[in-house]
């Protein structure tokens, strides 16, 4: 079992930044991907981004390119999002998740097995 908590939502104007981190414990070696996802009022959660654990390949939907990073520090089991030039079309809550299987890509929720509780990003315009 992998248990994930997030932390770093919240609260921000359009045009500002905010940093999430989501930190792993329990079976930790058995991570293969670790990845965001967002789920906004009355949608379907969706992909947001992932990372290879060991490789650092990384999977971005096109609306978040040039302005959300997602990043890693295996020594500490924790993958970061960080989050530029918001907009209001990207209040969420943000869920982290992890993949415990090898896959040719993360672009899914189907892929993951573990998730986090989830962490609330507003934007205001």
């Amino acid at each position: 079992q992998v248990r994930l908590v997030e932390s770093g939502g919240g609260l921000v104007q359009a045009g500002g930044s905010l940093r999430l981190s989501c930190t792993a414990s329990g079976r930790t070696v058995s991570i293969y991907a670790m990845g965001w996802f967002r789920q906004a009022p009355g949608n379907e959660r969706e992909f947001v981004t992932a990372i290879r654990w060991r490789s650092g390949i990384i999977y971005q939907r096109d609306s978040v390119k040039g302005r959300f990073t997602i990043s890693r520090d295996n020594a500490k089991n924790t993958v970061y999002l960080q989050m530029n030039s918001l907009k209001p079309e990207d209040t969420a809550v943000y869920y982290c998740a992890a993949s415990s299987s090898y896959y040719t890509d993360y672009a899914a929720k189907s892929r993951f097995d573990y998730w986090g509780q989830g962490t609330q990003v507003t934007v205001s315009s």
